[in-house]
């Protein structure tokens, strides 16, 4: 059962990860922290900036599926404007899932952990970044960790 605490937690972090400016070398140095944070688990990790792929690594163990459920998750966080983690479990607390019903086709989105936004100040979603290869609650947080610390080093 998904608890409102948990939603309020995912929530949090979404407030509290915002950055003042975002660029490609930025895209870069948080690339290369996700792959060292992964180390030697089998994910692929993508950065991208609308339709420009700014960072993408496909860390030994991953497949081009996990290419599909990166664009399927970046696909949420774009419409909705949220994490897909936290996209899903809204969902989920209701008893909905995201599909025909609600005008896409679950072919081409994925409210599954791993995708989050980057926030800029007074600006909005300027980016996504994305992790695929682990169970859905493991993709998220390695992004989570991954942004925190981002944040703290600049």
């Amino acid at each position: 059962m998904i608890s409102m605490g948990d939603i309020e937690e995912l929530e949090e972090q979404e407030r509290e990860l915002v950055f003042d400016r975002f660029s490609n070398a930025d895209a870069w140095r948080l690339g290369c922290l996700l792959v060292e944070l992964a180390g030697d688990k089998p994910v692929a990790i993508d950065i991208r900036r609308g339709t420009q792929q700014l960072f993408h690594a496909g860390l030994e163990g991953s497949t081009a599926d996990n290419d599909a459920w990166i664009a399927r998750k970046v696909r949420v966080v774009e419409r909705y404007g949220a994490s897909s983690y936290l996209v899903g479990r809204r969902l989920a607390a209701k008893g909905q899932e995201l599909d025909a019903g609600m005008g896409v086709d679950p072919a081409d989105y994925a409210a599954h952990g791993g995708a989050f936004p980057i926030r800029i100040r007074n600006v909005g979603i300027v980016a996504v970044v994305t992790v695929s290869g682990l169970p859905q609650a493991e993709d998220h947080a390695l992004v989570v960790q991954a942004l925190g610390m981002f944040r703290s080093q600049r």
